[in-house]
């Protein structure tokens, strides 16, 4: 049972949030907003979202409350649209279509709250060919030009786990969007609905990248660029103990740096030279090859070679930097980042940990005055 309220410290606080339950990119979105203050209710359906974790260890649900509505029910729309109707802000993830013909679309919504901002999430958007169509991460951004860009030119595109689609093209860009459009609800008085699409979020991280490719200066293919592994001091290599250590020397100083402490002989001219980058990174590779990841650490350590060593989920806690700063934090026995970007004024935290559902549906009924949550109010004997 959650013990602590959600609201509190930070930038968000005092803003009320609904978030309609569903998984990836709207959940991380609306947790957080959840970490920068808002408070969140999580309007969970009967049975859970249908994704294989325990709700106890799902930190996506952090910092927030959670109440269970069935909007298959007869009075299920009207709780939900009770609670938009003191809510600064809903999120949903439904494909389009859906959340209208629950009852609980932007019609109603803003029927009884002209203020509020509406935020869709969606991997296709909300129009176009593909809008009904299912999908996941990876099928979005492979479309948009950006999972082709990423892995060697002679295999397959790597998948960047779902951090490039749902996190950062989705969840980010939604953030974003509802909080551009709450300033200007709070400035003009009118809400309005914002549509959050994966595919226009991830070719909108690729915008250097086109400007770069109308320029003449990338290659539209893998492995054969700056910044795509193509240029062998920006890149990843193996070590003696079979780990390995990245690599981003590319100002001339910082290039000049790395050849010295690796132990490679004058290279300075290679570094614009493309025709020389082959025999380059195979000896760049043979060097690395020659000692272990945290030897290599220990020779760079300290440096402007812009070196770092390639760590693992669990390991990344525990390094010294991270560790300093704080990048991470225990909360309810669970390790998990802890909530960023750092406010001076208004600082953030985990408050709670994640929300079981339907564990809050007493408090937020009387915190934001819905009754109708409580079922007993809702089926008077």
């Amino acid at each position: 049972m959650t013990t602590a309220r959600t609201p509190g410290h930070g930038p968000l606080s005092g803003v009320r949030v609904v978030e309609l339950a569903g998984i990836g990119p709207g959940p991380f979105a609306a947790m957080l907003l959840a970490d920068l203050g808002a408070d969140v209710v999580r309007v969970d359906r009967p049975g859970g979202p249908g994704l294989a974790i325990d709700p106890a260890h799902d930190v996506t649900n952090r910092n927030k409350r959670s109440v269970v509505v069935d909007l298959k029910a007869p009075d299920g729309p009207e709780q939900v649209l009770g609670l938009a109707a003191r809510a600064d802000i809903l999120v949903e993830g439904y494909r389009p279509g859906v959340a209208e013909r629950l009852g609980v679309g932007p019609g109603p919504c803003h029927a009884r709250n002209p203020r509020l901002v509406y935020g869709r999430m969606t991997g296709w958007g909300q129009e176009g060919p593909l809008a009904q169509r299912a999908g996941h991460d990876i099928a979005y951004i492979a479309p948009t030009g950006t999972l082709g860009m990423i892995g060697r030119p002679d295999e397959p595109p790597a998948v960047p786990a779902n951090l490039l689609g749902d996190y950062a093209g989705g969840s980010l860009y939604l953030v974003v969007g509802v909080l551009a459009a709450l300033h200007h609800a709070r400035a003009s008085g009118t809400g309005q609905v914002v549509d959050a699409a994966i595919v226009d979020g991830t070719a909108h991280l690729s915008t250097m990248i086109h400007g770069m490719l109308a320029a003449g200066g990338w290659q539209d293919r893998r492995g054969a660029n700056l910044l795509d592994g193509g240029c062998p001091y920006y890149g990843t290599y193996e070590t003696a103990d079979g780990r390995y250590i990245a690599v981003g020397a590319l100002e001339p100083q910082f290039y000049a740096e790395f050849l010295t402490l690796l132990g490679v002989g004058d290279r300075a001219a290679a570094r614009k030279d493309v025709t020389r980058w082959g025999e380059l990174r195979e000896e760049v590779a043979a060097r690395f090859k020659s000692r272990t990841r945290d030897e290599w650490t220990a020779v760079f350590d300290g440096t402007d070679a812009c070196v770092a060593p390639v760590l693992s989920l669990r390991e990344a806690p525990h390094h010294p930097h991270l560790a300093a700063r704080g990048t991470f934090t225990d909360h309810g026995g669970i390790t998990q980042p802890a909530p960023a970007p750092r406010f001076s004024a208004t600082p953030t935290s985990v408050r709670t940990g994640p929300a079981r559902p339907g564990a809050d549906t007493a408090d937020v009924a009387r915190d934001w005055d819905v009754p109708g949550l409580l079922p007993a109010l809702r089926n008077p004997q």
